[in-house]
């Protein structure tokens, strides 16, 4: 009796072997005989510096390359400067973003946060986005404007002096 048990629970797992790795073949899929890898390819040029792509070996992937801060150095200064009672979350000058927490004034009773972003290396006005929130929502227009005006203030300050040395 116990050889018909052993017997049965061996052609049991060897039937369920069996549908299991039919089961993990037809996973495989079929494969397109018109897929061309050489489609999919993809081509680095000037302005994908810093992908790996095209590189000849792993340790070619950890020289870096020339990666440019394309962000106005003044700006972003003065944001961190003006907005200094803010913590900072996130702050990435690569892309130009800093993201800010909630944070009150000196002297205010309302809570802020900002995200800023600094889109341009030069020092103009259109370089420069600024939105600002309250926990209620967004804060007026004349508000993000003053907060805009006191960053641009800074920076033309600070490149003021970085010119006098």
């Amino acid at each position: 009796m116990p050889d018909r048990v052993m017997t049965m629970y061996s052609i049991r797992n060897a039937a369920l072997t069996t549908v299991c790795l039919a089961l993990l073949a037809s996973c495989g899929g079929f494969r397109d005989a018109k897929l061309d890898p050489e489609a999919y390819r993809i081509e680095g040029g000037r302005e994908s510096k810093g992908n790996f792509i095209g590189r000849s070996s792993i340790f070619d992937a950890f020289k870096g390359g020339d990666a440019e801060v394309k962000v106005n150095r003044y700006l972003w200064t003065a944001s961190l400067d003006v907005l200094d009672f803010l913590p900072v979350q996130t702050a990435d000058p690569f892309t130009g973003v800093i993201s800010t927490g909630y944070g009150t004034p000196p002297g205010g009773g309302q809570a802020y946060r900002a995200t800023i972003l600094i889109s341009d290396p030069a020092l103009d006005a259109r370089s420069l986005n600024v939105a600002l929130q309250t926990r209620s929502g967004p804060v007026a227009g004349g508000t993000q404007r003053a907060v805009e005006d006191a960053i641009l203030a800074r920076a033309r300050q600070l490149r003021i002096q970085a010119e006098r040395f």
